[in-house]
């Protein structure tokens, strides 16, 4: 029993040490390709799955980690969209990209 509540804990902190790895990596580089985007919205789905298993199997290990996935990968989600956003806006917003002159 002591070995396999070892084992869950463990792999619950890698995998959330490895999300805030993610996060960091987000923030300081401001990806916002459509890579990142689909990564995040995959993972949202399969932590909120995650969860659902972890509250019938009454598995807490599994349940930190869902839900931690959840709230960091909705924040993600919400940071890659706003930053998507924002750079569109300022390239639209730029003189010349929209507009070209046609000589006569």
């Amino acid at each position: 029993m002591v070995n396999e509540l070892i084992i869950a804990y463990s792999a619950m902190c890698i995998s959330v040490s490895g999300r805030f790895l993610f996060m960091y990596l987000l923030y300081s580089k401001k990806s916002t390709n459509i890579y990142s985007l689909l990564f995040s919205i995959i993972n949202i789905v399969s932590s909120s799955l995650w969860i659902m298993y972890s509250r019938i199997m009454s598995d807490t290990p599994l349940l930190i980690r869902g839900s931690s996935d959840l709230f960091l990968f909705s924040i993600s989600t919400v940071y890659i969209i706003s930053n998507r956003v924002e750079m569109n806006k300022i390239q639209s917003d730029e003189p010349g990209l929209n507009t070209f002159v046609v000589n006569k």
